[in-house]
């Protein structure tokens, strides 16, 4: 039996009056806009939870039914489903029309207008990869098949299926893609709100670094005036150096040479204001040089004396218990706030066919969270649908190269259409590169208009990323401007962060959700809707040797369109060839605009900012609503957070901006502050 806190709250019966039974077929009308499609020859039916699919009692939307000698018509608003006869699924028995495309869709065909979805990782890929179908398509439809992955039974635990059928689920959105991703994470399970302070700089490097160096290298980042939220320790926080038969990569005691109070470590992080991780590679479970070791043997049967190592076995509810209670907790109760699981080691464990990272991930998940007050989340690569539950994703060991950079910017987006929207990239580039300064800046720039913005590198003398040794004056002014704007746009980001909670449309999203009739939309990979307001289009070529300039070919929809740093204005419905210099970033605010953002600091910045700056761009009529709750506990649920609506208003010449006393808990926003208002695209009028 596993602990209370691997209990789920899932709901996975649909309503009875959701279902319509056919033979040894049945149809679950879960949306308007989504069925489930089960055949199974023993008529054996499944109502519990799969891996994927948590909760199936949805509210019963408006269909009929009409039986007709042996044919059945099944429709909604949005589809009509057409069964014929009591036979598997086949082009002949089964077809749905998707009314918005008036598309017709048969089991067996192919999704040749899928817009892709995203990837288990990076490792070894310089530039791009292919990219595993999404659920969103040009077509207007998508099939999510089920029929194969585990079931979650009364302990919350995994077990295999006894049917024999078919399971799927039926999306036909036509090109609504919001609503496409609404229904899935609707049955699938939402995006948590995340932690305010998971959106700040971090910084990761796989180096030998001492206690010293890190207590130096945190200093030195606060005296250049870089903020960091986050500082991760990697695999060498542990022993590596272990005599007996383990290669080292795993590990779970300090290595107290480099680390002679990593309490005392800790503390001093946090006293800074930063959070901390501790890099995990478990495949070899627990060897005899570890100081958990006796306790993990004696807990798992085996004699201490035998020096036997403790197979890491994440299939095996005893293991998993001493995994957590012995291995992780104690470095938690000393302020590890949460881990890096970097799983590398293979897609098969002791239960046949099941991927063990996806297993791995939601114990950590849940285990995270055990206390029930602070936001769980864990750092670790994709495991399949359902991962938007268990955000965020960590995309492997990048290539330091303008291709990979040039692909990350595509396939951030496009995770989205699988509604995984926390990536986290090595920015920069973990390895194969040398120190190019140009290169680093355009990551980094692309790094904050990313979900997460985590600057990583490996060990090596040309992978020394620290900003302020770049040689380039200018590199280093630019990294420092750059990183201390993250931290200005964190409110902006946090609203963002409850819009991917509480509506399931992550951060960044492929232009076509805005706009799924215009052709251009699907033709611009290297820009994305960034939140509700802008569009990021960052640099990612090298500048011209020639003019020193960078170049951006981007497609701005119709309305009027200003940059965001520059105040150039640029008519929509066209494209656009842009120039800029290593400080500039393609960024692009519509006509009525509304950004809130915090005052660029040296450091820190996380919190709710005592001073608030608003920026309008003119012209437009719109609204913005910034969320804020304390960033870190689970009371938002309660209603423990706090609105502030900022509304702008144009009559002719005159523009009217209005920002509403704060509604809700306003115990949590500071006791004083000043609102600095930015209105661009503005002139005096004569």
């Amino acid at each position: 039996m596993l602990p209370e806190q691997f209990s789920l709250d899932v709901k996975p019966t649909a309503s009875g009056d959701a279902v319509v039974r056919v033979g040894h077929a049945r149809f679950t009308i879960l949306t308007d806009r989504l069925i489930r499609l089960e055949y199974d020859p023993d008529g054996i039916f499944e109502d519990r939870a799969s891996q994927t699919v948590w909760y199936r009692d949805q509210p019963v939307p408006v269909y009929s039914v009409q039986r007709d000698d042996g044919r059945i018509i099944i429709e909604t608003s949005a589809l009509s489903l057409c069964y014929e006869g009591d036979q598997a699924f086949t082009r002949e028995s089964l077809s749905i029309r998707v009314k918005a495309t008036e598309t017709e869709w048969h089991p067996g065909d192919t999704d040749s207008q899928n817009l892709k979805g995203t990837t288990r990782t990076l490792d070894f890929i310089n530039g791009s990869t292919p990219l595993k179908d999404g659920l969103i398509s040009r077509s207007g439809w998508a099939l999510l098949d089920d029929s194969r992955t585990f079931i979650l039974n009364s302990d919350n635990w995994l077990e295999a299926r006894t049917g024999r059928g078919t399971d799927w689920y039926f999306f036909g959105y036509g090109h609504d893609y919001k609503a496409g991703l609404r229904d899935y994470c609707a049955i699938s399970g939402q995006m948590p709100l995340i932690p305010r302070w998971i959106l700040g700089n971090w910084w990761s490097r796989y180096w030998a670094y001492t206690q010293q160096d890190l207590v130096d290298l945190i200093s030195d980042f606060e005296q250049q005036e870089i903020p960091l939220s986050v500082c991760i320790v990697d695999m060498d926080w542990h022993i590596t150096q272990t005599g007996n038969t383990s290669t080292g990569w795993t590990g779970y005691t300090w290595n107290n040479d480099l680390f002679p109070d990593p309490k005392g470590l800790i503390d001093f992080m946090h006293a800074k204001g930063l959070r901390t991780a501790l890099n995990l590679h478990p495949a070899e479970g627990v060897h005899p040089h570890e100081a958990q070791y006796p306790e993990m043997a004696r807990r798992m049967g085996v004699d201490p004396a035998s020096n036997e190592p403790i197979r890491f076995d994440i299939a095996d509810p005893v293991f998993v218990q001493a995994y957590f209670e012995v291995l992780h907790h104690p470095y938690e109760a000393m302020g590890v706030d949460f881990w890096w699981v970097d799983w590398q080691q293979g897609q098969s464990c002791k239960i046949p066919n099941l991927d063990p990272l996806w297993l791995i991930n939601h114990l950590h998940f849940y285990d995270l969270g055990r206390d029930q007050t602070r936001r769980p989340f864990i750092f670790s690569r994709w495991g399949n649908e359902g991962h938007q539950r268990y955000p965020i994703g960590f995309s492997g060991d990048s290539y330091m190269t303008w291709d990979t950079l040039r692909f990350q910017t595509y396939m951030t987006a496009t995770a989205s259409n699988a509604a995984y929207g926390w990536w986290s990239h090595d920015i920069g580039g973990h390895t194969s590169g040398t120190g190019d300064g140009e290169l680093f800046t355009r990551w980094v720039q692309f790094g904050v208009f990313s979900p997460i913005m985590r600057i990583h590198s490996t060990k090596g003398y040309f992978y020394d990323q620290r900003p302020w040794m770049f040689e380039d004056r200018e590199v280093r002014e630019v990294l420092r401007d750059t990183l201390q704007l993250r931290h200005a746009l964190i409110p902006y980001l946090y609203t963002m962060a409850n819009r991917a909670h509480r509506e399931s449309l992550p951060l960044m999203l492929p232009m076509y959700y805005a706009y799924p009739e215009c052709e251009a939309a699907y033709h611009c990979p290297q820009q994305y809707l960034f939140g509700t307001e802008l569009i990021a289009a960052p640099f990612v070529e090298p500048a011209d040797p020639d003019t020193g300039l960078s170049r951006q070919v981007v497609w701005l929809p119709e309305g009027e369109w200003t940059q965001f740093f520059t105040g150039e204005q640029y008519a929509g419905d066209r494209w656009h060839v842009i120039y800029g210099a290593l400080k500039d970033i393609p960024l692009f605010a519509k006509a009525g605009a509304i950004v809130p953002m915090g005052a660029k600091t040296g450091w820190g910045g996380i919190d709710n900012p005592n001073e608030l700056h608003v920026h309008v761009f003119a012209g437009a009529d719109h609204t913005f609503t910034l969320y804020e709750d304390d960033g870190r506990s689970r009371e938002y649920l309660a209603g423990e957070f706090c609105l502030t609506t900022i509304n702008q208003r144009w009559t002719g010449d005159k523009v009217r901006i209005t920002i509403q006393p704060a509604e809700g808990n306003t115990n949590i926003l500071p006791a004083e502050r000043s609102i600095v208002l930015h209105v661009h695209g503005v002139r005096a009028a004569v």
